[in-house]
């Protein structure tokens, strides 16, 4: 790709960075893989135990469910992670 310039009143191009890779391991084979952030869903709630990040191991096949703190949540969400937000009715 070219520098990014402005010759007129055109859109810029804006590089984009590498995919992002996560690391993970599953609980129940032991795995341990990197996942693209498409494979990652993160779920915010209004506590710790319904924050969390959820995945498919690639190797067992396992759904695995792992709480998120906060650098967690600053890393999936930085990553491209899609994030779903949980509200409790009143």
């Amino acid at each position: 790709m070219r520098p990014a310039h402005r010759s007129g009143t055109g859109p810029v191009p804006v590089p984009v960075p590498a995919a992002v890779r996560f690391r993970a391991a599953c609980p129940d084979c032991r795995g341990r893989f990197e996942l693209a952030a498409a494979a990652l869903r993160l779920a915010i709630g209004a506590t710790r135990r319904t924050t969390f990040y959820t995945f498919t191991c690639p190797e067992c096949g396992a759904s695995v469910r792992k709480p998120a703190g906060e650098r967690i949540i600053e890393l999936l969400t930085g990553g491209g992670v899609r994030t779903l937000r949980l509200h409790t009715a009143l």
